[in-house]
């Protein structure tokens, strides 16, 4: 009988690498489950061994997997070219360490043209992995229902969410069900490569997202489209440095655009739970929508 595969997990000090360790251990995995960190030293899971996993440190990174069957590479949170050097380098090392299979966090539709800057990171990243040779499965990962935790507050509190993604849906997918989805690619041990985006039940616009809002905490939204210019300016004079006012308008005019609005079974067919709703989520989190309720 053949053994079961040794599964890696980068990034296992943080809140989605940790919580793949979680569910893996939850679902009883018999086979070797190693957790991957620059700073192992802060990692605590029961019977899982821990490695140090840097992706700036090609050749310790490449001993770090060996004996490693199938590895997830969570992306990093640089952008740009130093994220793109790190995440085809730990490509590189999962290769030489010969690395059966590799699981990569990625982003809806990264192939060019996709107006978010990040996406082309991705697209560098996922070009790399499909050259290796190695076996893969590409995940890529809408938007997190845990961004609305950010955005939704002050709208409620000022009864104005202001917007320039018009009348463009968008799939938001909890950090849970990404985990899920991750566990499930890592424990598949079916040859062959494939490449899933990881949604959430069904797509909103911006006007229906705020209804789920205002009858979970019964609390009105009106919405107010902007352009994209005026979005940048209204973050800019929130305090946001204008880089990152830029950015996050990118994530507007993407949604606009359609780039996140698909919807799939992926995390059930991986995991085989189906994916939380944007109103199961928000009603679970209403403390956090309405701190002084």
């Amino acid at each position: 009988m053949p053994s079961l595969p040794t599964l890696f997990v980068t990034g296992a000090g943080g809140k989605l690498g940790s919580r793949v360790v979680e569910l893996l251990l939850a679902r009883g995995y018999a086979g070797k489950i190693i957790a991957g960190s620059r700073h192992p030293e802060r990692l605590d899971f029961a019977g899982v061994e821990t490695r140090t996993a840097d992706f700036s440190d090609p050749a310790a990174f490449t001993a770090a997997l060996a004996g490693v069957d199938h590895v997830l590479i969570i992306s990093t949170g640089e952008i740009g070219a130093a994220r793109v050097k790190l995440q085809t380098d730990a490509v590189a090392a999962a290769k030489a360490a010969g690395v059966r299979h590799i699981v990569y966090t990625s982003l809806p539709d990264p192939e060019p043209g996709n107006v978010i800057p990040m996406a082309a990171d991705h697209y560098a990243t996922e070009q790399a992995i499909k050259a290796s040779g190695i076996g893969y499965t590409i995940l890529r990962n809408s938007w997190y229902t845990e961004n609305l935790l950010g955005s939704l507050p002050p709208a409620l509190a000022s009864g104005k969410w202001y917007t320039a993604a018009g009348t463009g849906r968008i799939s938001h997918v909890t950090r849970e069900d990404t985990a899920k989805a991750a566990a499930g690619a890592l424990l598949a041990d079916a040859p062959g490569s494939r490449v899933l985006t990881i949604t959430g039940p069904e797509t909103l616009t911006v006007r229906e997202l705020a209804t789920v809002a205002s009858e979970v905490t019964g609390r009105p939204i009106a919405v107010v489209d902007v352009s994209g210019e005026e979005y940048a300016a209204g973050l800019t004079q929130a305090g946001f440095a204008p880089e990152l006012a830029g950015l996050f308008t990118t994530f507007e005019i993407g949604q606009r655009n359609g780039a996140l609005s698909m919807v799939t079974n992926a995390v059930e067919t991986l995991w085989g739970d189906k994916p939380e709703s944007v109103r199961d989520f928000l009603t679970a989190n209403r403390a956090a929508l309405v701190p002084s309720a």
